[in-house]
């Protein structure tokens, strides 16, 4: 798929012939979703933890005695029905992560990137690089784009110019192109990429 290539300043320099078998393919939204959910699981640390009746602090002595009393037999006052006792059935900790074939999730990725030129939300850019750090330099990209909403700049190589320079942006982020995923691809609305990345995702994908 042939894809116009633009400057910084939004003007046409060129073009690119995108591979059909990355970036044209027919997306699997049944996949991207399984990608999605494994990432987001992933990301869960499962170290929650509530004090069974076992495990929280106080004394092993019965509370009164049996019978005589008027009230109900007890044997320990750590039960889960009196304050201060334990949590019955509460959440321990465990592991949440979620395996998937790597053919998958390479699939997931054709699929997000594919769905994305479908709707010409993928901006190449012949160069991305800025002099020093400034929010500015990242709000005219955007205005000089016409982007008025999301975007992930995806970078071949760590920048700290443009890193630093995107932090006060809330609606944009950077992302090493070889940590390219599917859950920003779908929550950003448009995808910048100078061609040096697009040259690592082929490889990385093709």
């Amino acid at each position: 798929m042939i894809v116009d290539i633009k400057n910084i300043s939004g003007e046409v320099v060129g073009d690119i012939d995108l591979r059909d078998d990355i970036f044209c393919v027919e997306p699997n939204v049944s996949v991207m979703h399984q990608a999605f959910v494994r990432q987001q699981a992933n990301a869960r640390q499962g170290t929650h933890k509530a004090k069974t009746r076992s495990e929280v602090r106080g004394t092993t002595a019965k509370w009164y005695r049996q019978k005589g009393t008027g009230r109900a037999r007890h044997g320990s006052r750590k039960a889960p029905i009196f304050v201060g006792g334990g949590k019955a059935h509460g959440p321990r900790p465990r592991d949440y992560s979620k395996k998937m074939p790597r053919k998958m999730r390479r699939l997931a990725l054709k699929s997000a990137l594919s769905a994305k030129v479908m709707e010409r939300e993928i901006i190449v850019l012949d160069e991305l690089s800025f002099d020093m750090v400034k929010t500015k330099n990242v709000l005219n990209l955007l205005n000089n784009l016409n982007i008025e909403t999301s975007a992930v700049l995806l970078l071949p190589e760590s920048n700290e110019n443009i890193e630093r320079s995107v932090r006060n942006v809330s609606s944009v982020i950077t992302l090493r192109a070889d940590y390219l995923n599917v859950r920003d691809l779908l929550k950003y609305n448009y995808v910048i990429v100078p061609k040096e990345s697009i040259a690592l995702i082929e490889g990385y994908l093709g």
